[in-house]
């Protein structure tokens, strides 16, 4: 650029003798020009390898941070497929519980099966077997001594529970809403005298674990219906025993 600019002024000079001088500004004024574009092409240029140098090192800082979220990345993957197995065991245990469940259902579902729907019911829920047996079955009225159509029936889901001794028993007793006024203080009471008795068939006269075992009365409060009619208080007395299969595998997990 600077070559035309000289070589530009060399002319103008060694003939200003014979040029009209309007021809000599004019070539004054594209000296000037093509100085000015000269020094905006330098700036345009120092300007462009600032910007490349500036991008240089955004380039390398990124390649840094790539290479920490390379890492970051890799370890919550490892995180990630820890919690994947985990999860995995959790589900073929809870699969296990279900189908140990579906199994202790059926047994004593076939167990049972000479009693009618309104002495007892056999039911599967949350892992658990209910097996829910009504006071006609189990008790006079108002009374914790079990009659013996009750034992009976208790005989026969103690074949079952020493059959298998890796189930948790809880036997829990519930009453309607109408007060006792007779031999027991209050339903309170009465619940739990009548799940105490069962256990006590079951463990001393059926020889089923008493470790596995808990007894606990509800009174009124844990209803199945209402206790206005006839019928829903007839369905509140009852005696539940629920049935889990040993969780302990499962606790651990949970617990690691």
């Amino acid at each position: 650029m600077y070559k035309y600019v000289f070589l530009l002024a060399a002319v103008v000079l060694a003939n200003t003798g014979c040029v009209p001088k309007r021809h000599l500004i004019e070539a004054e004024r594209q000296i000037s020009y093509l100085r000015a574009d000269s020094s905006r092409l330098t700036d345009e240029r120092n300007n462009l390898r600032l910007k490349v140098e500036e991008l240089q090192n955004q380039v390398r800082s990124l390649s840094m941070n790539n290479a920490d979220k390379s890492s970051e990345l890799e370890s919550t993957q490892k995180v990630l497929l820890a919690q994947q197995q985990r999860l995995q065991q959790l589900n073929a245990l809870l699969e296990a519980q279900k189908a140990k469940s579906e199994e202790i259902r059926k047994k004593m579902t076939d167990a049972l099966a000479g009693f009618s729907s309104d002495e007892l019911t056999v039911t599967q829920k949350n892992g658990k077997v209910y097996v829910s047996m009504q006071e006609n079955l189990l008790f006079p009225s108002g009374s914790a001594v079990l009659n013996q159509k009750g034992v009976d029936a208790l005989s026969k889901l103690a074949a079952v529970l020493n059959l298998n001794p890796d189930i948790s028993i809880d036997v829990e007793g519930h009453t309607d809403s109408i007060p006792i006024s007779k031999r027991y203080k209050d339903n309170w009471e009465l619940s739990t005298e009548r799940a105490l008795s069962i256990v006590r068939v079951l463990t001393q006269k059926y020889n089923v674990n008493p470790r596995s075992v808990i007894a606990s009365g509800h009174s009124e409060y844990n209803p199945v219906a209402s206790n206005s009619t006839d019928e829903g208080r007839a369905l509140n007395r009852r005696t539940e025993i629920i049935l889990t299969p040993n969780l302990d595998e499962l606790y651990k997990l949970l617990q690691q």
